[in-house]
């Protein structure tokens, strides 16, 4: 099976601890044992710290984009790192790229590709186009609320939602290089025109994205007590 998974950058490298990526590379190279594994990787914070000293200079959105992709790169090329031979040696840098990656039977870890489009996103256009079977976002919240749950108390979170709902939910999100959201808008909007199934979860622990995988690989219910995140699909 394919299975695309983004993970955050604030998730992966809010400190740029070494141990973390070194635990998330064990996580994805025992998946790749029995699955192929395409990796996108954010910016977090570093990438929003450089966009916004970006604006502050006068830097125009498209040119705050390309920082943030040089950012969500560098992260990738870290993850690589880790991974060491299991990993194709470089960050793709198109679909295509990717695509042709993949023939490798290695590991392929991304970050971000072209102005206007977030790592999930990218995440979403890959999922479509490699006909991957699942794709998981793996961030620094638990799931899908109706509202933003730091700032609204009466936020309402989804286990299973509809594309169309997700649509509806993340669509004020604003457009703009640096954007926080559990899922952007335009990615939410590949995910319903394309109909892919997607987990959006709390990736802070490598050992819970194996889980989710493991568990879609066996077509099981996820075991009462644990965190699965908001389950997307028709």
């Amino acid at each position: 099976m394919l299975f695309v998974i983004s993970i955050g950058g604030s998730v992966l490298a809010r400190d740029l601890n070494p141990e973390r990526f070194k635990k998330y590379a064990s996580m994805l190279e025992e998946l790749s044992q029995e699955h192929s594994i395409v990796v996108i990787t954010g910016g977090g914070v570093a990438a929003r710290q450089y966009i916004e000293t970006a604006r502050q200079i006068g830097a125009n959105e498209v040119t705050c984009d390309f920082i943030g992709i040089d950012v969500t790169r560098l992260n990738a090329q870290l993850l690589i790192a880790a991974l060491g031979k299991n990993a194709y040696p470089e960050p793709p840098q198109s679909y295509r790229d990717a695509e042709l990656a993949l023939s490798s039977g290695k590991i392929i870890v991304m970050g971000g590709v072209i102005p206007g489009q977030t790592t999930d996103t990218v995440s979403a256009v890959l999922a479509e186009y490699l006909g991957a079977e699942l794709m998981v976002i793996a961030t620094s919240v638990d799931g899908v609320y109706s509202k933003d749950p730091t700032t609204s108390p009466d936020a309402i979170k989804f286990d299973v939602m509809t594309p169309r709902e997700l649509l509806d939910v993340v669509m004020s999100t604003e457009m703009k290089a640096g954007s926080k959201s559990p899922v952007d808008p335009l990615a939410a909007k590949i995910i319903e025109r394309c109909n892919i199934e997607t987990i959006v979860m709390d990736g802070s622990s490598e050992g819970d994205i194996y889980k989710v995988v493991m568990q879609e690989k066996i077509k099981s219910e996820p075991v009462e007590g644990e965190r699965v995140g908001t389950r997307i699909k028709s």
